[in-house]
């Protein structure tokens, strides 16, 4: 459903260009979780916005089904949830939703219909006609992920959906994302709370400097080797420090 194939990308900087991403191949199957994770700085959000197609790739190749990732045809497969989701702060909630509805070109009762369900799911029915300037972030999280899921797509991208979110919040989003794969979508998503990823993920990758360090299902990944997944990440970015 989703493969990265010898990814690398570089960014410019005074001191020369400054590889972010090395060599970088995953690949996910339809109907999986994945979680990525990795330090501050280790290349997961640039990688994100790769498969997003908000940035392209210096090397390699990245694929949303057959279509290339930034296409027209993988853009209309794909929902994307952004770290921080801004939002045009004069909007009502149900309105970005038509926006972001129309700029899809769905018709006016599909745009209707999925918007009142989705506001529902993500618990915002009753602010639906409350404008997004008066949203807290973890208001402005559920919408993000109400937006993400407005095309009906095949995958989900989440940048650290997780993020500021309280304890009920993130409770509510984890049902999202199970609900996400029973439905049969796949989800890659990137996170800190690795607690979380160990709950929903059927496999990790974890990038440290831009290299994918290991991959494989979190219990095969901790087993002999630590009692958590939050343990075994942190000896292995050490080990690589």
């Amino acid at each position: 459903m989703l493969t990265l194939k010898r990814v690398a990308k570089k960014f410019y900087q005074t001191r020369g260009d400054v590889p972010v991403v090395q060599n970088l191949s995953l690949s996910l199957k339809k109907g999986e979780v994945y979680g990525f994770l990795g330090p501050n700085g280790a290349g997961k959000t640039t990688t994100v916005k790769m498969v997003a197609g908000l940035l392209f790739a210096d090397e390699g190749k990245i694929t949303i089904g057959k279509y290339a990732a930034g296409s027209v045809e993988a853009q209309a497969v794909i929902g994307f949830m952004p770290e921080n989701p801004q939002f045009y702060r004069h909007l009502k909630a149900v309105e970005v939703l038509h926006f972001v509805g129309e700029l899809f070109g769905l018709d006016a009762p599909t745009i209707t219909q999925r918007s009142e369900e989705l506001l529902r799911q993500v618990g915002l029915e009753k602010s639906a006609n409350e404008p997004v300037r008066t949203f807290s972030k973890g208001m402005h999280q559920r919408l993000g992920f109400a937006v993400a899921l407005m095309n009906n797509p095949a995958i989900l991208v989440l940048d650290e959906p997780l993020d500021g979110l309280d304890p009920i919040g993130r409770l509510d989003f984890k049902k999202l994302i199970l609900k996400a794969k029973r439905e049969g979508r796949t989800v890659f998503f990137s996170s800190h709370i690795l607690s979380d990823v160990e709950e929903l993920c059927d496999r990790v990758g974890i990038i440290i400097a831009g290299r994918l360090v290991a991959e494989d299902a979190p219990k095969k990944l901790v087993r002999g080797q630590a009692k958590t997944l939050e343990e075994y990440f942190v000896k292995l970015a050490k080990q690589h420090a």
